[in-house]
Formats: structure tokens, C-alpha cells, sequence
């Protein structure tokens, strides 16, 4: 099941803001050059990220899973004067492309790009962030929550991407990467330290806010 097919896409990108120049450049180069182009947020999602950055303004954000940066740039718009965005990856061979992205921004000088495992190198990290991006390994989405939810300041926001893993979460014999996003939605949906919801937002948002 496409929860968002490319017709309906094609609308809503002409709705929102249009895309910057070089996130147009390294949407097009990921298409070209990766063999998942599909895991780029893309300008729909993209304009998404912007805007809940820009509502908070924050002063610190945490990307899990930086891909080829696109994402990470979209978050960046929003941060405050003084702010600075962690993005980690575990993915050495695009380190330097990516890093190329950053540094071609004028926000690059706000990104502190991470490479190795993030459940090694958060506790590493002497932040209280405002908003956190999770869109990485997906079985460590409930470990990641986890891990971050004290770490995340009282009013603060965690997203985390594909929790509709294209509508599998219907099926009625849903395979083991499946059930992992069934339990994670089910224990963020039970938790009482958190308001939230699900966006239904290309593959699902899952939209978290720490009381």
C-alpha cells in the first residue's frame, strides 16, 4: 500500500514552498547516484521539517541518520542564531559528498556531522536537545526513543519517520520488521510521558511531544 501516491505528491509540492537550489541538487544527485533514493525526504517532507524547525526555533536538534544530508539542511532552516544540529550516520562511504553538501550551505557552519553508531555516540553528546529527527536503522527506533526522551527538553519534539512502513502495519501476518513498528507505535502510543500522534506524511510521521 502507497500511503502517498506520486499524483497526490506532485499536488502537495506545488502547495508548500518551493525547494531550495541545493536541496534540488542533492535530490537529483541521490537519484543519480544511490541505489534507495526513495529513504531522501524529499520536498513534500522536506518543507515539513522546515516548518516544525522554524515553530521552535531551536537551539539544539539531533538528526539520527543523515543519508545524503537533505533532510538535515531542511531542519537546519530553522535553528535559532546560536544553534547547532548533530546529525550521525553510520555510513562512512558518503561522508565526504555529504559533508561537500554542508559545506557549500550557509547554514554548514550550524551542522556537526557524526559518523559511527548513534546508541555509541548520543551519550557522548553534553546536549538537552529541542527537536529530534529519527530516520535511521529501524530496529532501534524504540531504543533510540528511549535513550533520548530524558535528553530532550519539557516541551521539546522527537519525529520518527516510516511508522506506517507503507501500510504494512495493516497486514494481518505482518512480518518481523513489522511487528518492530507495530510494538514501537503501541508503547509510544501507551506512553503517558508524551503527547502524540501520527502524521500521515509520505510513510508516517510519528509526531512526539515530551510533557
Amino acid at each position: 500500500m502507497e500511503i502517498m501516491d506520486n499524483l497526490l505528491n506532485a499536488y502537495l509540492t506545488t502547495t508548500c514552498d518551493d525547494e531550495p537550489a541545493l536541496l534540488k541538487q542533492i535530490n537529483r544527485e541521490t537519484h543519480l547516484k544511490e541505489t534507495q533514493p526513495h529513504m531522501l525526504s524529499g520536498h513534500f517532507q522536506g518543507r515539513f521539517l522546515s516548518f516544525i524547525s522554524h515553530l521552535l526555533t531551536p537551539k539544539r536538534i539531533l538528526e539520527i541518520g543523515t543519508f545524503t544530508g537533505y533532510a538535515s539542511l531542511c531542519l537546519a532552516e530553522g535553528l535559532a542564531p546560536d544553534g547547532i544540529l548533530h546529525t550521525i550516520d553510520i555510513n562512512e562511504e558518503l561522508a565526504d559528498r555529504v559533508q561537500g553538501y554542508f559545506d557549500a550551505s550557509p547554514l554548514g557552519s550550524k551542522i556537526q556531522y557524526h559518523i559511527g553508531d548513534a546508541l555509541s555516540i548520543i551519550p557522548t553528546l553534553e546536549e538537552t536537545f529541542d527537536l529530534v529527527f529519527i530516520d535511521a536503522d529501524k530496529k532501534n527506533n524504540l531504543a533510540y526513543f528511549e535513550l533520548l526522551l530524558d535528553r530532550v527538553r519539557t516541551g521539546g519534539l522527537i519525529m520518527i519517520d516510516n511508522v506506517l512502513w507503507k501500510g504494512r502495519i495493516l497486514d494481518t501476518a505482518p512480518d518481523k520488521q513489522t511487528e518492530q513498528f507495530l510494538e514501537l507505535n503501541k508503547r509510544i502510543a501507551q506512553d503517558k510521558r508524551v503527547q502524540k500522534l501520527i502524521l500521515p506524511i509520505r510513510d508516517g510521521i510519528f509526531l512526539i511531544r515530551k510533557l
